[in-house]
């Protein structure tokens, strides 16, 4: 397995889509960072270095049309599952890792890359910034979930109108660019995708 560096994911970050100007400041920043140093993978939780690379696993359902979400407890959000990758790791296996550890699922990756590249401070005592990877996987909504109680306080699957239309504060700041995103893509009309 080849080992993951700031050159290998500035390499990923220049396939990812740029759809407006919030995409664009962030593929700015990130390439300007991952130019300026190969400390991008977090060492010591929960800040360190900070910014640090993030894997979000986007998990799809293309024939209902719905985004599976996670009500996770640290950040008391609705958003996708997903986490930290680790020194050296490739942020596609990160996301393999974190579907199975989050949801009990296997990856079926939809698209081979990302879709989106987010730029995002955090908030609380720890607040740092994440630079987000979203990849989109797909599942059965009527397979069975195995989902992270100690992360998580539950899981559901959501519409894009419901994830559009969710109050402020309850979703990932970047939710609805990402269906924005995904709509590009044709992984929600049937198609294979980009």
């Amino acid at each position: 397995m080849p080992v993951a560096t700031a050159a290998t994911v500035a390499a990923l970050v220049e396939h990812i889509p740029v759809l407006d100007t919030v995409s664009a400041e962030h593929h700015a920043r990130a390439l300007e960072w991952l130019a300026s140093t190969d400390d991008v993978f977090r060492r010591v939780p929960p800040a360190t270095p900070a910014p640090h690379l993030v894997g979000y696993v986007a998990v799809v359902d293309p024939a209902s049309r719905r985004l599976l979400l996670v009500d996770h407890r640290r950040s008391g959000l609705w958003l996708p599952a997903g986490g930290h990758v680790e020194p050296g790791e490739d942020p596609a296996d990160t996301v393999r890792r974190e579907v199975r550890e989050e949801l009990g699922l296997e990856a079926d990756f939809l698209l081979p890359r990302p879709v989106l590249l987010t730029w995002t401070s955090t908030t609380g005592p720890d607040s740092h910034v994440d630079v987000s990877l979203w990849y989109v996987l797909r599942a059965d909504p009527a397979a069975p979930l195995t989902w992270d109680g100690r992360e998580l306080r539950g899981v559901r699957w959501w519409t894009p109108h419901e994830v559009a239309t969710a109050a402020a504060g309850a979703t990932e700041p970047h939710l609805q660019r990402f269906v924005r995103a995904l709509a590009a893509t044709d992984v929600l009309t049937g198609g294979a995708g980009t």
